[in-house]
């Protein structure tokens, strides 16, 4: 998962302001109590800090993979 796929998962999930308040202010127990932007910048992978929070915060699976878009509106 790249970065930018991240941060569209956490938008869709969380809007926009919210996405960014969450990443800068909930800390991940397993990832060493660490927040969002500071395990992404960190360097752990984006697809691990995602699955991380949505454990941490109970996100369904069917929801943890963001909406589901015509090809068109996705991000290439």
């Amino acid at each position: 998962m790249r970065t930018s796929e991240f941060w569209r998962l956490m938008n869709d999930e969380f809007g926009d302001t919210y996405a960014r308040t969450l990443a800068s202010g909930h800390h991940l127990h397993a990832l060493g109590d660490r927040t969002v932007m500071t395990a992404l910048d960190d360097g752990v992978r984006p697809k691990d800090v995602w699955s991380a929070l949505c454990d941490d915060l109970e996100i369904p699976p069917e929801r943890r993979f963001g909406r589901d878009l015509p090809l068109r509106e996705r991000d290439v």
